[in-house]
């Protein structure tokens, strides 16, 4: 069931994932191989167990690279070593939680890794096209109702936020001192929030802390059910940053350099209590709505409300969102669904996840999204 998409543009070519192992790297690596991509992993450990990386065999088809991306040496030695066509960054301390619990780990780990991947591009002389994903809470949060756009202030008034502006600084940076006036390394970074979707098991996580509950019969609590987020699929983002890539190898003159943001349509905010029953509703495993406790905890700093303009992306890229909030919610349902009831070995899940990202370009092709002509 090979995908054909952006010009084919991907086939053949030799391409690295940072942070393969987690969940966004794991889908983005699964869809990059169906398209033909020669996929090179880098990344320091599985960070869940169970993860979507292992579970759908991941782990014995891409050609795996174990190391910290805080390691300039290791970095380095993986550019020279695989010369790639594309690199896609993800590797990240992504856990708030733990950003509190550790803020010098997410420091180093979301700004000097970004600093140690542009240090060992600086020594490529091949074509090469670079995405840089960061995330929406790059941005200087005031929690005003309008999309942040991405000539908007960044900051961070927690470390995971503060880490991921560092991000974005240092790639300007380095993009205006070494990359603006050459051609051969092309560079953009992407910006995104709130992922959901099948095979997410990471911990402080809404829909995973529900999974896990749920799947054993037991009860989830809420720390914050009234926080609104503007919830979107994880193939939604991924489907951004492939064109992103394609546009970086293809016509890169208008976007290298470049921030854009992908998130859900503007009007796709609900609160995360609203979030829990409604993935109850496609969670057949138990009677979930009745394993929901809320237990409000203000014991840390997070932001109520962030949400993205990606009016730059339309713009620039065509690029659109594809679904709504219930098949957002359908897809993410589904998957732990299957997962949970029919035990499936590696080959079966994955055909199955490839399943969901061929229903998911189905749909987007039906809405006439530019982004897929």
């Amino acid at each position: 069931m090979a995908l054909t998409l952006f010009g084919d543009i991907y086939r053949n070519k030799k391409i690295i994932v940072t942070g393969n192992t987690g969940f966004k790297g794991s889908w983005l690596s699964a869809w990059l191989q169906n398209m033909g991509a020669q996929v090179t992993g880098f990344s320091d450990r599985i960070p869940t167990e169970p993860s979507f990386y292992v579970a759908t065999g991941l782990d014995k088809q891409v050609n795996q690279v174990w190391g910290d991306i805080r390691d300039l040496a290791a970095v380095t030695q993986l550019i020279k070593t695989v010369k790639p066509d594309f690199v896609f960054h993800l590797a990240a301390q992504a856990l708030v939680k733990q950003s509190l619990q550790d803020p010098l780990e997410t420091f180093t780990v979301n700004a000097i890794g970004t600093g140690n991947l542009l240090n060992a591009l600086k020594e490529v002389n091949h074509p090469c096209s670079v995405v840089f994903i960061t995330s929406d809470k790059c941005y200087e949060n005031v929690e005003w109702v309008w999309g942040y756009k991405e000539t908007d202030r960044l900051g961070g008034k927690d470390p995971y936020s503060a880490s991921k502006a560092a991000a974005e600084i240092i790639f300007h940076s380095f993009f205006h001192t070494y990359f603006s006036k050459q051609d051969h390394i092309r560079m953009a970074t992407a910006r995104a929030g709130n992922v959901i979707g099948g095979g997410d098991w990471a911990p402080d996580r809404i829909v995973p802390d529900c999974i896990r509950k749920w799947s054993v019969n037991e009860t989830v609590n809420i720390r914050r059910p009234n926080s609104t987020r503007p919830w979107q699929h994880v193939l939604e983002p991924l489907g951004g940053y492939l064109l992103l890539g394609a546009q970086l190898a293809s016509d890169p003159k208008k976007v290298h350099g470049e921030s854009f943001n992908f998130g859900p349509p503007a009007n796709q905010d609900y609160k995360v209590g609203e979030l829990i029953m409604d993935l109850a509703r496609y969670w057949t495993g138990t009677d979930a709505a009745k394993l929901i406790n809320i237990d409000e905890d203000h014991s840390f700093y997070e932001a109520g409300l962030l949400k993205l303009n990606t009016d730059k992306a339309l713009a620039m890229l065509k690029w659109q969102p594809c679904l709504n909030y219930g098949e957002t919610m359908q897809l993410t349902g589904e998957w732990y669904d299957y997962f949970y009831k029919n035990n499936p070995d590696a080959f079966s899940l994955h055909d199955f996840s490839l399943q969901q990202v061929k229903l998911f370009l189905q749909l987007a092709a039906d809405k006439h999204l530019q982004w897929m002509y």
